[in-house]
């Protein structure tokens, strides 16, 4: 084929993914105003679906807790790490400060940050490709032998087998250049891609033209984890415009819109370059940066700075830029989890999804293990032809795939390094030593289930101290709340009520946050005015850290185990590892009530994170409900007694807090009619009376108010019976039964 025609070709495709960027980027006009304005009024925490934002603040080792607090601290940096926090400088950490960044609230970020970007920045090469139709492009190592870039740099064996990457193109710190080590492509070895979604996937030689070792450039790790960045945050882009050395696009480039496949952000860059990684504040990759979005006129035409309509041969720097877009990194990998290989090709693919730290130079590679917990195998669904040859494959893919992972156990943060951790005091609930001790040692190359969980207990302690500067009830403050929550609530008709106040708690529970109660209930929530917590059947006093660290050691020791049975399935099929997980949350519980029991609702969400109806209690008195109804003993020597209270095989009668325990049942059953009552052993509808009784018989307290409140905070709606007692009898309760 003739020089032109490659060029022509080359220029076709390019053409092609402008026009459809721009087409994608013009249909979601109203939806990015729409993302604009929320962020404007109300910041990065509102403009993504709480499910999204629910996921971010967990890779970044926060919740909806932490990130409400933040919002409403002072804005004057308070310690000396320069955080908006009221902490002592050694009880900060890069996660806060992680956070404060993400909400807005502070610009300053570690040293660390610019380190780690020098890291990955090693693995991020300038393609060229020799000869007819040359040019050049950007891509980056995400295996010890691949490297990602797009589909129309690299559009198939024939242009990979003459392109090389260069590595360390780039101006030392006098301004001098480096010396780069280049390496020859290898299609014949392993090459996959995909047109729809602009990714190919190409093995490198091991050895560069000066005998370099591949290794020494390290690998960017890709995870299909969600959470890794949200609407309004700001990404970092590595690249090799024009083919240039290597540059950074550092914090300018605002996402402004996520669509299923892609990402559009704005920067201030007139251009940016294919192939490149597109990174959050973690450094972790998001997303495989493919196209700019172009100004365009009204047939959808690319439109150049002086406003004319575009050709390919007026060159890139002249394109009317608007925003850029890349493809979602997790679609790439779900992509390339469903690409059929076998043998050396399957190994090299999946590679790209086990973790390997990169060694210094001169050191030995440490085990591997699945990133972030996930498995490494995968199923294929067979429907993607693909040939098998002696030298290698080659796939070709197009079109959508749905993709199913395992997913982790853990944190899958990938954040800055952290500093030495200070030995843990462990306080006198007897269930910590017992935990402490039965947790296992991890296998020689596993994940230490400990670092997942020592996340959760910073960031509980953080939610704590936080707490501790906040005023514990503001009266003037939550009336108003109350107020403006109601408006549209009408009395009058007890049924026509009930309706109404189902339909208000499901509209307003978002977020839905998941069952954590170290992280939710504890530091904030169930807090009594004194700081302390109190059982709520038994009323015995704990401290917060107490119960934080407790179920800190559950955690680890739950987590150990299902490690271990992770490593049995093979042999362990899901019901066995089901029932397996059940008998172990049942031997090792949390410090923390359903007032209505997990197996009523068969430990669905958002029922079973729901803090409406989750109170601090001893695992004592946790175990001895059991899932128990609550009844009213008229004889109490007759009943089963513990601190906790009475039990019998007709129900359970706590000792303390029967007026709460009754208002968070009957906001359970106002929110979630129908889940209640469906077997005899549930709480049935002949003892609504009890609940009222009890209700009635002890006031509103001001600790209810707090919680009512908080959790308000925390997932957006209230308890009616807290709000309003007087509505208890006139709600029609007789439609939230099966």
């Amino acid at each position: 084929m003739a020089t032109a025609e490659l060029a022509s070709e080359r220029e076709s495709d390019y053409l092609s993914q402008l026009t459809m960027a721009a087409a994608r980027y013009a249909n979601r006009s109203e939806r990015r105003e729409g993302n604009q304005s929320v962020l404007e009024s109300r910041g990065v925490l509102y403009a993504d679906t709480p499910e999204r934002v629910e996921k971010r603040l967990a890779r970044l080792g926060a919740d909806w807790a932490m990130a409400r607090a933040i919002e409403r601290t002072q804005t004057e940096p308070a310690s000396s790490a320069g955080s908006t926090l009221q902490l002592p400088p050694e009880a900060f950490t890069s996660d806060a400060l992680g956070l404060e960044r993400l909400i807005g609230r502070n610009n300053l970020t570690p040293v660390a940050f610019l380190e780690e970007g020098v890291q990955v920045s090693r693995s991020v090469g300038r393609i060229t490709i020799s000869g007819p139709g040359g040019g050049h492009g950007t891509g980056f190592m995400v295996s010890p032998s691949l490297l990602l870039t797009n589909n129309h740099v690299l559009r198939g064996t024939q242009d990979a087998s003459r392109s090389k990457v260069a590595f360390a193109f780039q101006d030392s710190v006098d301004g001098s250049p480096l010396l780069p080590a280049v390496f020859q492509l290898e299609p014949l070895r392993f090459f996959v891609t995909d047109r729809a979604l602009d990714y190919s996937l190409v093995a490198v030689a091991p050895r560069g033209a000066q005998g370099e070792d591949l290794s020494l450039f390290g690998r960017l790790m890709l995870s299909e984890a969600q959470g890794k960045v949200l609407i309004g945050e700001f990404v970092n882009i590595i690249q090799h415009p024009r083919g240039e050395p290597k540059q950074i696009a550092l914090r300018e480039n605002q996402i402004v819109d996520v669509l299923e496949r892609f990402l559009h952000y704005e920067c201030d860059t007139r251009e940016g370059s294919s192939g490149s990684p597109v990174f959050n504040d973690q450094w972790e990759v998001v997303a495989l940066h493919h196209s700019a979005v172009p100004k365009t006129d009204a047939q959808g035409r690319p439109l150049s700075v002086d406003g004319a309509v575009w050709q390919p041969e007026m060159g890139e720097q002249q394109l009317a830029w608007r925003a850029n877009e890349g493809v979602r990194i997790s679609r790439v990998l779900g992509a390339l989890h469903e690409v059929p290989l076998t043998g050396e090709a399957a190994r090299l693919r999946d590679e790209v999804f086990t973790a390997r730290l990169t060694p210094p130079p001169g050191s030995s590679a440490p085990p591997t293990a699945p990133l972030n917990g996930e498995s490494a195998t995968r199923g294929t669904n067979g429907s993607i032809p693909g040939t098998n040859g002696s030298q290698g494959w080659t796939i070709t893919q197009a079109g959508d795939s749905t993709t199913q992972f395992l997913l982790p156990c853990g944190s899958a943060s990938a954040s800055m390094p952290r500093r030495p951790r200070q030995q843990l005091s462990w306080p006198r609930h007897p269930l910590l030593h017992r935990c402490r001790q039965a947790a296992p040692r991890p296998p020689a190359g596993r994940p230490d289930v400990a670092s997942a969980v020592e996340n959760d207990v910073d960031a509980a302690l953080i939610n704590h101290r936080v707490a501790q500067e906040r005023p514990y009830y503001d009266r003037v403050a939550d009336a108003a709340a109350r107020e403006a929550y109601y408006a549209n609530i009408r009395t009058g008709d007890g049924d026509a009520l009930r309706r109404a106040l189902t339909k208000l708690l499901a509209e307003s529970h978002e977020p839905q946050p998941k069952y954590k109660p170290m992280r939710l209930v504890y530091p904030w929530v169930d807090l009594h005015k004194d700081g302390q917590l109190r059982s709520i059947y038994s009323g015995k006093d704990f401290s917060a850290e107490e119960l934080i660290r407790a179920d800190a050691a559950v955690a680890q020791a739950r987590l150990a185990r299902m490690q271990e049975l992770l490593l049995l399935e093979s042999t362990a099929g899901p019901v066995e590892f089901e029932a397996e997980f059940d008998a172990l949350e049942a031997s090792m519980p949390f410090n923390c009530e359903h007032v209505v029991p997990q197996s009523w609702f068969g430990k669905q969400e958002p029922m079973r994170g729901d803090l409406h109806h989750l109170f601090a209690c001893e695992v004592g008195c946790n175990s001895f409900r059991g899932n128990f109804p609550y009844f009213n003993f008229p004889n109490f020597e007759e009943a089963v007694r513990e601190a906790c209270g009475m039990r019998e095989s007709v129900g359970f009668e706590p000792e303390e807090g029967e007026g709460a325990v009754a208002r968070a049942t009957l906001y359970f059953l106002l929110r979630y009619p129908g889940q209640v009552g469906d077997v005899a052993r549930e709480f049935p509808e002949d003892r609504l009376p009890l609940l009222l009784q009890w209700h009635a018989s002890e006031a509103v307290t001001e600790y209810e108010l707090h919680r009512n409140a908080a959790i308000a905070e925390i997932q957006g709606n209230r308890n009616p019976l807290i709000d309003h007692p007087e509505w208890a009898r006139e709600i029609d309760f007789s439609g939230v039964w099966p």
